[in-house]
């Protein structure tokens, strides 16, 4: 059995979501970079050297990359031989929170009640989920999401006889629906399998796998490679106004379901996909 702190876990997701918040991963910097190269549309290209510009500048002044600093989506997998001592867990990943958005001069973008609309005024709670693993590790991802994008994602119950083409219509309807809104070129993460609820995590989950890194699984990968030539045929392009870089990447990930069923999520996010891993 191995002890971990919670003053330490609280640490540790301080620094995460200000780190998050002023550099993203080199997964998603190397693809704008590359699609800034590859980008045949002139307005396209000045818009992606505009990006590539805006994430020089928050890099090396240490400030936010986006205005949108995100509610702070937490996946947390702990080891089953892991003790959390000192409180709870998951008061001590909202008190990083709290300490990062604090310290790190990040925009309070969460209210306490969807309808009354009362800001927390320190970006807590996060959105935390949890999966209990063999061994003697905490492993945190952090994913602060902005709701530009986020307002865009979508669910579809579809039935088992629409397949595969109807889970490639619903990944479409939801990037054009999107359009500038999004502020592409977006990365899309796509959920198929599961239930209502499970379909969107894993969704969501899907937008924290490195972009370089394809599905282990055959026909996702297939699919993955599929959607994304399909989403950068759409002429959306960088800011909504025209060009062959509408999406930067698209990640699937599956799970079993129903023999009655095959929900499929669709959740998008901007250009600043961010995402940033650690295990304590």
């Amino acid at each position: 059995m191995r002890t971990i702190q919670t003053s330490k876990i609280t640490e540790t997701v301080s620094r995460m979501c200000i780190s998050a918040n002023i550099k993203l991963q080199n997964d998603v910097k190397n693809a704008l970079y590359g699609a800034a190269d590859r980008e045949d549309s002139t307005i396209g290209k000045k818009i992606l050297c505009q990006l590539k510009d805006n994430l020089d500048i928050a890099g090396s002044e240490d400030i936010p990359i986006c205005q949108d600093t995100g509610m702070a989506v937490v996946f947390v997998t702990v080891g089953q031989e892991v003790h959390i001592e000192g409180g709870s867990l998951t008061d001590a990943i909202n008190e990083g929170i709290r300490q990062g958005y604090g310290e790190g001069y990040l925009r309070k973008s969460v209210v306490s009640d969807p309808i009354e609309r009362v800001n927390t005024g320190d970006n807590t709670p996060g959105i935390i989920h949890y999966d209990i693993v063999p061994g003697d590790e905490l492993t945190i991802t952090i994913a602060p999401k902005g709701f530009g994008s986020e307002n865009m994602s979508r669910i579809e119950m579809l039935k088992p006889a629409d397949g595969i083409e109807g889970v490639k219509r619903v990944i479409l309807d939801a990037v054009k629906a999107a359009g500038p809104n999004a502020c592409p070129p977006m990365v899309v993460g796509v959920g198929i399998g599961g239930t209502f609820e499970k379909c969107a995590v894993l969704a969501k989950k899907a937008l924290t796998r490195n972009l370089d890194q394809s599905s282990d699984i055959n026909w996702v990968a297939d699919l993955e490679k599929e959607m994304l030539e399909k989403i950068n045929g759409l002429g959306i392009g960088p800011g909504g106004l025209g060009g062959k870089t509408t999406a930067l990447g698209i990640n699937i990930e599956t799970y079993p379901t129903h023999i009655a069923g095959l929900p499929v999520a669709v959740n998008i996010c901007c250009h600043v996909n961010r995402h940033i891993k650690e295990s304590i």
